[in-house]
């Protein structure tokens, strides 16, 4: 067995796995044959190649901050009636304030002491009298709203990629852009409008309870009482496609909340062949669900996203079981888009979007045209010159400098990864630095022939001595691939991938690809003189 079988027999791996797995880019249609474990996706292309739609959004971050505070009011109002304090009111005040309306100096202590307890990130403001009542007020200093801020950014950037990710966008680009803007690239998508609904909708879900004894058609937000507000229930005639909406006063706070939800899947009524969205609550929300639906037979429970009422139904009687339904006039489409973001959660804070650019697939296609070209043109001149300057090992360093591609698209191919017009800048200089290893090999191997050693002894030390040359060289590139792609954006990460995985790969065409052809060739023919 000659020493270099397993090293022809791996690169023959190699080939035959860089081919299967190009194939299904290569091949428009794939033959029936073809199934089971064999792979079937095409190498993914970037915005820039695929064409698509390009968003930048800024989330609006003071909301995050004055939902916070809408909370605690909420929370401390329960507290406060908890422990038997009286209270008058307790509202939010301007976008960084709380304010307690209390009956006594005596009811202020016990609050502050309380509050003190419960929210020490909080400050407490000077108690005063105004109107003959006592007003306290909390703050949320800068520090604290800026870490509110910051994770309202966070929790929206996590937020949208589960959208996406269940919109089913191949290689999406989602990232964030300074301190508020969230950069979101979808490449190649079909329904741009869609998916800008889909990703911008706050979708906070609330149920209420309707405030029957308030006549909703003559109501307006100034006669209403303190905790009730007006709200309206779209519906549309399914024939005729009219909207008409229907006025509801409902109360202020929310029974239950959409982070209670641990599921959402779209369902069809066999009834009506209605679809409707099927949610299911975990056992908070189920226990409260339970609580709420029994207390309160025979009242109508308004089914709130983001303000809007998608239906009112009569509780007819206690649910229990953590299971609830959300039907309403619409299509399975928007049915299907409101359970993605029940699943995917609600986002801390409305989103603006700021830009809205969409690549059309022409671009892509001039773009990929260009970019091929480039890296033709750049092949053949290398493949030139290597013949002319080195002659048959020029050839065998051109062979090299192939299987250096397609053992790279196939890389890619096989990792799902995505490639840009960048990624195709990585490729064409990817194959000079595999001619560039080679050089190296060669100009040793010439300085070993000028030292009067036979051809095999010449190659032999030739690569020896190159081999440090060529490992730092390439771990110095691969560490620089890694910052690229662990801090660049999401045309500089698709260079730094191509990049990477050509480094790897063009260690082993270099230092053993072409060292077993030469070795294959010098066991096989005697030569007195090596063409280098």
């Amino acid at each position: 067995m000659k020493g270099y079988t397993w090293r022809i027999s791996l690169i023959l791996i190699f080939i035959i796995a860089s081919c299967v797995y190009l194939t299904p880019t290569l091949v428009d249609t794939l033959p029936k044959w073809w199934s089971g474990l064999l792979p079937k996706d095409k190498i993914h292309l970037g915005l820039d190649l695929q064409g698509g739609t390009h968003l930048v959004m800024e989330v609006e971050t003071q909301k995050a901050v004055e939902g916070s505070l809408d909370l605690i009011a909420t929370d401390l109002e329960d507290s406060l009636t908890a422990q038997n304090l009286r209270f008058k009111k307790i509202a939010r005040l301007g976008g960084d304030k709380v304010q307690l309306t209390l009956y006594d100096r005596g009811s202020a202590d016990k609050v502050q002491a309380l509050i003190k307890k419960k929210y020490p990130d909080l400050e407490t403001l000077p108690v005063f009298d105004e109107g003959g009542f006592v007003n306290m007020q909390l703050r949320i200093n800068e520090k604290e709203a800026q870490v509110r801020k910051d994770r309202a950014v966070a929790q929206a950037l996590e937020t949208i990629r589960n959208r996406i990710d269940q919109f089913g966008v191949s290689e999406p680009v989602i990232q964030r852009e300074g301190l508020n803007n969230i950069v979101v690239q979808l490449p190649g998508i079909k329904d741009p409008k869609r998916a800008i609904e889909l990703i911008g909708k706050t979708a906070r879900l609330e149920f209420k309870l309707v405030d029957e004894t308030v006549n909703a058609a003559t109501a307006t937000a100034g006669s209403l009482p303190e905790d009730d507000e007006l709200l309206t229930e779209k519906r549309t005639d399914p024939q005729t496609g009219a909207v008409s909406e229907t006025p509801l006063v409902v109360k202020k706070k929310a029974i239950i909340t959409g982070e209670l939800l641990t599921d959402a899947q779209i369902r069809i009524d066999s009834q009506y062949n209605q679809p409707y969205v099927a949610i299911e609550f975990n056992s908070t929300g189920a226990r409260l669900f339970d609580q709420v639906t029994a207390a309160n037979v025979g009242k109508r429970f308004a089914i709130v996203l983001d303000n809007n009422i998608y239906s009112a139904p009569v509780i007819r009687e206690r649910i229990s079981g953590g299971s609830a339904q959300i039907s309403g006039s619409f299509t399975e489409k928007e049915a299907a888009d409101l359970a993605i973001v029940l699943r995917a959660g609600s986002l801390p804070a409305p989103v603006k979007i700021l830009q809205n650019v969409t690549v059309g697939p022409s671009l892509g296609r001039d773009s990929i045209h260009k970019g091929l070209m480039a890296g033709l043109i750049g092949v053949l001149l290398v493949v030139s010159f290597m013949a002319m300057y080195y002659k048959l090992s020029g050839m065998v360093a051109n062979l090299g400098m192939v299987l250096n591609i397609l053992f790279l698209m196939g890389a890619l191919s096989a990792l799902g990864a995505t490639l840009t017009l960048p990624g195709i800048a990585a490729i064409v200089l990817l194959v000079g630095m595999s001619v560039d290893s080679n050089v190296l090999i060669f100009e040793r191997i010439r300085e070993e022939l000028r030292l009067g050693k036979t051809p095999h002894a010449a190659l032999d030390a030739g690569y020896d001595k190159a081999f440090l040359t060529i490992m730092d060289s390439h771990v110095t590139a691969l560490i620089t691939a890694a910052v690229l792609f662990q801090f660049g954006t999401g045309p500089v990460k698709g260079f730094a991938v191509s990049l990477s995985l050509g480094i790897i790969i063009n260690l082993f065409t270099s230092l053993v690809a072409t060292k077993v052809l030469f070795d294959a060739f010098l066991e096989r023919v005697h030569v007195k003189r090596l063409s280098v």
